[in-house]
């Protein structure tokens, strides 16, 4: 029998950091991640097996990055609640039958599991620990497992894991810009969501961006030029800024992005040598724990997070669910990646786009280019009008209820729809908006249509010009109206409903 060496009252993973592997529960910030790992989830075991157990998880933070380290201690969690619970039985090791037995209880989609924990209990074995027995190191190393399903959320544009819908991203993005404007989103969020938004790259890669990476220049014509130079993510979850691609921002963007970045340069005045070193997300406290060259860092998960978390608050529905849109940063990435391929961008322009280093997996979004709907016609918008849920304003019966009511500016008319120059709308906006009135209208908050305006006249507008684009462009630039559509026919659709309710 193998005999068990101690755990050392004292280790350093592979970046140098140390902790106590004999405690129960090992937690420290590694790198760019926070490793905790409690192994008081390894139940109805035996003290041996947790021993071993510790061992070979030393190995990997001594040896691997703290994500696998991380993800290895999950799938043998994993594995551990499968196994029946005999109270008067505790595991002391694992056999050719409990994988077999694990093995069959997984689906399809579940099936990578165990190639994760075969690499796991293949190493235990090699390191001669007890807690693995011969036959199922040959069992492991014989068997075929199948590898995580790569691709499949962009290949069948799931509706929670796949790439995004064009009416999803522009609701996304109104919803966005709309909190900004009624402060109730921080400039800080308001920014990290739109580089997702814009730029797809990984969360790391935000985690490692400092003030100095935000820069301003002057194209011949004296046009200011905005870019933001990103770290790229050269090791798996670990921050590092060895080497950088530099992406240009939308003015739009990149103009709050320079004055933003001068405003956390001053707040760092005083607590850093060089300001310009300072996280351009920081964190509200330092924890004392970041990687050095990484004060007041914040982690990738701590910025993933406040994505999933902030657009959470906003509830933008979506079109194919009626459900708030499922938010993930790897959504942003997929929804790149697939746009790009829409556009006719090949292989080598989607793998620079996301920073891959070769295209071999890259492949999947040029097959999985979406199908845009190339018929869009009058049932179609009304069915789907209340699930996207596009229109923001208020319905009014008149320019008496109007916001702006008397305020002859605040009128939009349009002789397309009414050759008399009747209103079909009032804009409850103050100040100038610079938007194409009617049509930009539909999808905004202060539009305040009126119950008689003609809004189907508007909608059979919209389709016709829809079918005219599609004969004459492709289907990207037909679809450029297309949650727009989708408003005027919930406008419609509720002025019916209040017709009828009003008459009943």
């Amino acid at each position: 029998m193998n005999t068990v060496p101690e755990l050392p009252e004292v280790a350093r993973s592979r970046s140098g950091v140390e902790f106590d592997p004999r405690s129960e529960r090992w937690s420290y910030r590694d790198t760019s991640r926070t490793v905790s790992l409690n192994f008081n989830r390894l139940t109805h075991v035996t003290e041996q097996f947790i021993s071993c157990t510790k061992l070979v998880m030393l190995w990997y933070a001594e040896n691997k990055a703290p994500a696998h380290l991380v993800n290895m201690f999950s799938m043998l969690v994993h594995f551990l609640k499968f196994m029946p619970n005999n109270p008067n039985v505790l595991l002391s090791e694992i056999t050719s039958t409990d994988l077999i037995n694990y093995k069959a209880s997984l689906g399809k989609r579940q099936a990578w599991y165990l190639g994760s924990l075969s690499g796991l209990l293949q190493k235990w074995h090699a390191l001669g620990y007890p807690g693995v027995t011969d036959d199922a190191e040959v069992l492991l190393r014989n068997l075929r497992v199948g590898g995580n399903l790569k691709g499949e959320a962009v290949l069948t544009m799931d509706p929670e894991q796949g790439p995004f819908t064009d009416i999803e991203l522009l609701a996304l993005q109104a919803a966005l810009d709309r909190a900004f404007a009624e402060g109730e989103l921080n400039v800080d969020h308001y920014l990290l969501a739109y580089l997702y938004m814009l730029l797809g790259q990984r969360s790391i890669q935000y985690a490692a961006l400092k003030v100095r990476d935000v820069a301003v220049s002057r194209a011949k014509d004296g046009t200011p030029v905005y870019s933001l130079r990103v770290p790229r993510a050269k090791q798996r979850n670990q921050l590092s800024r060895e080497t950088f691609k530099d992406r240009v921002i939308i003015p739009q963007v990149g103009e709050l992005l320079v004055r933003y970045a001068d405003e956390v340069c001053e707040q760092f005045a005083d607590m850093l040598d060089d300001p310009a070193d300072a996280p351009l997300f920081p964190a509200k406290q330092r924890r004392g724990n970041e990687p050095a060259g990484f004060k007041y860092h914040r982690t990738p998960q701590a910025l993933a997070h406040t994505l999933k978390q902030r657009f959470e608050k906003l509830k933008v529905p979506s079109e194919r669910t009626g459900k708030p849109i499922h938010i993930t940063p790897t959504r942003f990435r997929r929804t790149i990646g697939t746009r790009a391929a829409a556009e006719g961008h090949g292989e080598l322009i989607i793998a620079e786009l996301l920073d891959h280093n070769d295209t071999q997996n890259v492949g999947v979004y040029v097959e999985a280019v979406p199908e845009m709907i190339e018929r869009f016609d009058w049932n179609m918008a009304m069915s789907l009008a209340t699930l996207a849920q596009a229109f923001a304003g208020t319905i009014i019966e008149n320019e008496s209820q109007a916001t702006r009511a008397g305020d002859p500016s605040s009128r939009i008319c349009d002789p397309r729809f009414d050759s008399s120059m009747k209103p079909l709308a009032n804009c409850g906006k103050h100040g100038f908006c610079g938007f194409m009135a009617p049509i930009a209208c539909y999808t905004c908050v202060s539009f305040e249509p009126w119950l008689d305006g003609p809004h189907e006249a508007v909608l059979d507008h919209l389709l016709r010009e829809r079918e005219r684009l599609l004969a004459n462009h492709d289907q990207r630039i037909a679809s450029i109206n297309d949650r727009t559509i989708l408003a005027v026919a919930e406008v419609i659709r509720r002025c019916e409903e209040i017709r009828k309710n009003n008459h009943g």
